[in-house]
């Protein structure tokens, strides 16, 4: 660290550390104030930069993020810690095969580097490549037997196998060296298999008021608090704790509903005049799963999954990904670009992302794609891929917002934090959704979760229909398929069919500033 800080005063030396501290807590508007002054007194120094760009990364600026660490890590292009600094940005701008190249970098830099083995294993595991993350991960814990992360991680991927209690012991074992540790306070509570004690909550309370539990852990142990207040009945409580934990999280990760409504309204304009896509059937071998989280996706992969002909690859970032290579290309931003795009453009870009996904259809020879977001560029999907499926998965909307609510989801889901942040996101899926399902109801088909619990085999006959596959009695049986599931929902969708998965009623009127949000009656 000392080398780094070569060229610069002891006071801005002092300065960096302490934004560098405060980054590492999460507490970004702190780290800027830390580094104002330095960064004007030091604008090209390489490690003010790198803590510049950590700084624009936390608040959602990733482009500024990652074209400030270019300019720190041309100046130490040797250095493990900036690539893995670069691989850590690109992966929390949803560029994970750059992250993931970085990140490799950093390790054959400095394979004795736990944390960039740490970092890789997240960034693979965010491609689904989770065989090799598991061995990422397994380098790290070897490395550093108290990395947490690693170790929460690692438990994770142990729920994705079913492996419920091995799962729940890891995070247990996590627990008794770290009780702060919130990923692992929140594993436990996302296996959905065992109620919290007496003791587990008091552990709890007090780890959430420890002086060392950072931010992020304390975000996590909020949502793990609600989840035992509400398992014990206490709804009052639990909404307590969603509060505070959300509004935590919002500090750290804001979230503008306009500004991301307006991106809406004019992804879609773009696509409303464009001109004639790729040919034929290109994209016959892709199921695009759709939907906001909690709204039963999880479960539409796992009937379709459970088909001889589909392999169910979970959420694939390739679609945004092969969209950015195409807007770094142009030099322009997406959807700028549509305009100017004509038919072998978008054959070229539905060939790239089969190229990109071909892992997926070793096995198979249809692939479903269930990255939530992906109802956003439908309208790409459509110009690159024609012969694609969309299924558009919905569930009760008050159901869907106050499950997203209480799911201590990742960073990118910042609209989650608020319930009118949680509305406005559900309107413009909402419209989204029947402005695209109109156009093209033969390729982007509506499914209903209650219809589904109410007429599962019915449901499941028109879904398998509409997808082009003939019907298989496995998908009936989904619960006995044992393929890896990612997904808060990998526990459930282990499990028949439950009628009984709505709980806003148990809330009655507390829920009434979301109804409201909503746009629904109040509780009656």
């Amino acid at each position: 660290m000392n080398q780094r800080l070569q060229g610069l005063s002891p006071a801005a030396t002092q300065q960096v550390m302490m934004a560098g501290q405060a980054l590492d807590a999460g507490r970004v508007d702190e780290a800027d104030r830390q580094l104002a002054g330095v960064l004007t007194a030091y604008p090209d120094h390489p490690e003010v930069l790198r803590m510049k760009a950590g700084i624009y990364s936390l608040r959602g600026e990733h482009p500024d993020a990652i074209r400030v660490m270019q300019r720190a890590l041309a100046q130490r292009p040797q250095d493990a810690a900036y690539h893995n600094t670069m691989g850590s940005l690109l992966g929390s701008a949803g560029e994970y095969e750059a992250a993931i190249a970085a990140l490799r970098r950093t390790c054959e830099l400095l394979p004795s580097l736990a944390l960039g083995w740490y970092n890789l294993g997240v960034a693979l595991t965010k491609c689904v490549r989770n065989e090799e993350a598991v061995e990422a991960l397994q380098r790290a814990v070897s490395l550093a037997p108290d990395q947490a992360g690693a170790r929460a991680l690692l438990a994770d991927l142990l729920r994705t196998r079913g492996k419920v209690d091995e799962a729940a012991a890891e995070y247990r074992r996590l627990l008794a060296s770290y009780p702060t540790a919130g990923l692992a306070w929140w594993g436990l509570a996302d296996l959905r298999t065992q109620n919290f004690t007496d003791d587990d909550i008091a552990r709890m309370r007090a780890a959430w008021q420890r002086a060392d539990a950072s931010e992020p852990d304390r975000v996590a142990i909020g949502f793990a608090l609600a989840k035992a207040m509400d398992n014990a009945g206490r709804y009052g409580e639990s909404l307590q704790w969603l509060e505070q934990a959300n509004t935590v999280a919002r500090r750290t990760y804001g979230w503008d509903a306009a500004m991301f409504s307006n991106s809406v309204s004019s992804i879609n304009a773009a696509f409303e005049h464009a001109t004639a896509g790729a040919d034929g059937q290109l994209g016959h071998e892709v199921i695009f799963i759709v939907s906001l989280p909690r709204s039963g996706s999880t479960l539409v992969e796992q009937i379709l999954a459970s088909h001889p002909s589909v392999e169910g690859a979970g959420e694939l970032p390739d679609m945004p990904q092969v969209l950015a290579e195409e807007s770094h290309r142009r030099g322009k931003p997406f959807p700028q670009w549509v305009g100017d795009m004509q038919p072998a453009d978008w054959q070229r870009l539905g060939k790239r992302y089969l190229e990109r996904t071909a892992h997926w259809r070793r096995k198979r020879p249809v692939f479903t794609d269930k990255l939530p977001n992906n109802w956003i560029y439908i309208g790409a999907i459509r110009a690159m891929l024609p012969g694609a499926r969309v299924v558009v998965c919905r569930r009760d909307p008050l159901e869907t917002c106050f499950s997203c609510y209480r799911q201590h989801l990742d960073t990118s889901n910042g609209y989650t934090r608020t319930f009118n942040d949680l509305a406005s996101f559900w309107r413009d899926f909402d419209a989204s959704a029947k402005y695209w399902s109109s156009r093209f109801p033969s390729h982007v088909i509506e499914h209903s979760y209650e219809a589904l619990v109410a007429e599962p085999e019915t449901q499941i006959r028109e879904l398998l229909d509409a997808c082009g596959l003939p019907f298989d009695d496995a998908c009936l049986h989904f619960h006995e398929n044992t393929r890896d599931v990612r997904s808060p929902s990998a526990t459930q969708v282990r499990q028949p069919l439950q009628s009984n998965t709505a709980r806003t009623a148990r809330y009655g009127n507390l829920l009434d500033p979301l109804r409201k949000a909503l746009g629904l009656p109040l509780w009656q």
